[in-house]
């Protein structure tokens, strides 16, 4: 299945310069959204999950399917001021400025196996940010997921020795 296809450009979103990458018409496919779904899974393969990890906001959209698939908890991450109770939280740099992420202190527990899903893999400062966040809770993040990934910005080098599928590549 070709999921380029399902995805569109947006200039200048959400600031001059940037190009967004827009999965809503992948969202209107279920055959596309169960192609991704799959594709994930194969990659994980046999892989044991405690915590499925989505990370605010687009992450939402697969990581709770991917949880109830692997039988695991499904963990938000968040911006700061979202989740209600304790949280730990991180500093981190975007390719267009910086943000705050936050997770509950007790989403995650000592020695869980985490999957990470997130939509786009980029300058990799987000997903630096979380695995940080699993890491300072005592868990052992074993995969991380993205639908997109932009290979020029090589962020794939701050994933360190994390296994990694990403389902589009630009």
């Amino acid at each position: 299945m070709e999921i380029k296809n399902l995805i569109r450009d947006i200039p200048d979103f959400p600031i001059p310069g940037v190009m967004f990458k827009d999965i809503s018409p992948l969202l209107l496919n279920p055959k596309a959204m169960a192609y991704c779904q799959q594709t994930w899974l194969q990659a994980i393969g046999n892989q044991k999950i405690d915590k499925v990890i989505g990370v605010e906001s687009r992450g939402f959209f697969f990581a709770p399917m991917l949880a109830l698939a692997l039988q695991a908890g499904f963990v938000p991450v968040r911006k700061p001021g979202k989740l209600p109770f304790a949280t730990i939280e991180i500093a981190y740099d975007l390719e267009y400025g910086s943000n705050v992420l936050q997770m509950h202190t007790d989403a995650i527990q000592p020695g869980d196996k985490v999957l990470i899903h997130d939509d786009v893999l980029a300058t990799g400062g987000t997903i630096d940010a979380v695995v940080k966040l699993v890491q300072q809770l005592g868990g052992e993040v074993v995969h991380v997921n993205f639908l997109l990934e932009l290979t020029f910005l090589h962020a794939n080098q701050k994933l360190q020795s994390i296994p990694y599928k990403s389902i589009v590549t630009y």
